[in-house]
């Protein structure tokens, strides 16, 4: 499982790298370079899942329907 993912963000293009918490779920990020809040596209439930180079360790390790909704934790 990675849990390091670069989050790129879609109005500058800024890229951070990022550690995922395993127990929690990033529902916003603010963007370094930008200043813009990222927030999830309808369907994904953290930013992870909609602006990184890969998804939340729920969703690596159950798949897509699996995310930070259906964990017990968030």
């Amino acid at each position: 499982m990675q849990l390091i993912a670069t989050l790129t963000c879609p109005n500058c293009g800024h890229q951070s790298d990022e550690a995922m918490p395993t127990d929690a779920c990033r529902f916003f990020h603010q963007c370094e370079g930008c200043g813009t809040l990222l927030k999830p596209h309808p369907g994904d439930y953290c930013v992870f899942c909609s602006f990184g180079s890969v998804p939340c360790p729920p969703v690596q390790i159950a798949g897509k329907g699996y995310c930070c909704s259906s964990a017990s934790s968030g």
